[in-house]
């Protein structure tokens, strides 16, 4: 029989409150959310209702609240005490991404600057 005390890995060790995650109302809306806003991007890159040159941006929008609903919803990202070290982790994470995405756009063109056109290349080969 196990107790509060000896049993290991509950979803309150990772700093989730009891309403939190036994409430699935939570997870029904997150699910919502998430559907509604798939659905909102497939709807805006099959239709023309978005001028052509704001699709990008608006899909991009449509990206970062998709992200949103997920780190809120599911992964419980959230402002209090106990949720700080996930925020930290979410941050560290992100800034490694863009690091390595920055960073190979970068080298990316730097070696596309250095490298001798078409032409330059046919009269090496002569």
């Amino acid at each position: 029989m196990l107790n509060e005390e000896t049993h290991h890995g509950s979803d309150t060790d990772l700093g989730l409150e009891d309403d939190e995650v036994a409430n699935p109302k939570t997870y029904l809306s997150g699910l919502a959310l998430a559907i509604l806003l798939t659905l909102a991007s497939f709807g805006a890159a099959i239709t023309h209702l978005i001028w052509g040159p704001g699709l990008p941006v608006f899909l991009a929008v449509l990206a970062v609240a998709q992200m949103g609903v997920h780190l809120v919803f599911f992964m419980h990202v959230n402002a209090t005490e106990e949720g700080e070290n996930t925020v930290l982790a979410l941050g560290f994470g992100i800034f490694i991404v863009l690091l390595v995405v920055f960073g190979s756009l970068i080298i990316m063109h730097n070696l596309s600057s250095f490298m001798p056109s078409m032409d330059q290349l046919m009269k090496m080969q002569r």
